[in-house]
């Protein structure tokens, strides 16, 4: 296997996992909460859970389903933020996790070509690498407000590395 192959490979293996780590932990965030709490926003400059959730589908969709999947773009960004109401937690993770699964077979098939190739995303330019890492970044960084919420409504730990020594020292 070639160098670039491995790397591709490396590359891929870490934005899959990465992505699955996300979705473990919004799955268990929204275990602790109730139906009514999904929707609430803690003030009018947040959003609430289901609009992340919302807009995290559109976003990977947009990024990854639409761009590097050269499909056409059908995002109605605004539209993930408006809804007041609607969608319970199980129809939400589902949608959340089916976009998820699309994403990680784009990924997945993505060919050295496409991952190099410049694409207009949001009006950004970026390589098809570049599209992967914004999306499990964006992935990440909404993944932790849904928590960081989570935690405030219930004064809880979600316990999302329960039986890991976090404490472990780096072996070389």
């Amino acid at each position: 296997m070639s160098k670039e192959d491995l790397l591709r490979e490396e590359l891929v293996k870490n934005a899959l996992y990465r992505l699955d780590e996300s979705t473990r932990m919004i799955s268990i965030s929204l275990t602790e909460i109730s139906e009514e709490e999904l929707w609430q926003k803690p003030n009018a400059s947040l959003n609430s859970i289901a609009n992340l959730i919302l807009h995290l589908c559109g976003n990977i969709t947009q990024y990854v389903i639409s761009s590097l999947g050269e499909t056409k773009d059908i995002r109605n960004r605004d539209l993930e933020f408006s809804i007041k109401e609607g969608e319970s937690k199980s129809e939400l993770l589902k949608k959340l996790e089916k976009t998820v699964d699309t994403a990680k077979r784009v990924i997945f098939d993505a060919s050295q070509e496409q991952l190099l190739k410049g694409k207009s995303v949001q009006g950004f330019s970026f390589s098809g690498i570049g599209i992967i890492m914004h999306v499990v970044e964006h992935y990440s960084y909404h993944t932790g407000q849904i928590a960081f919420w989570v935690k405030v409504l219930k004064n809880k730990d979600l316990g999302f590395y329960d039986g890991l020594d976090l404490n472990a020292k780096n072996k070389s």
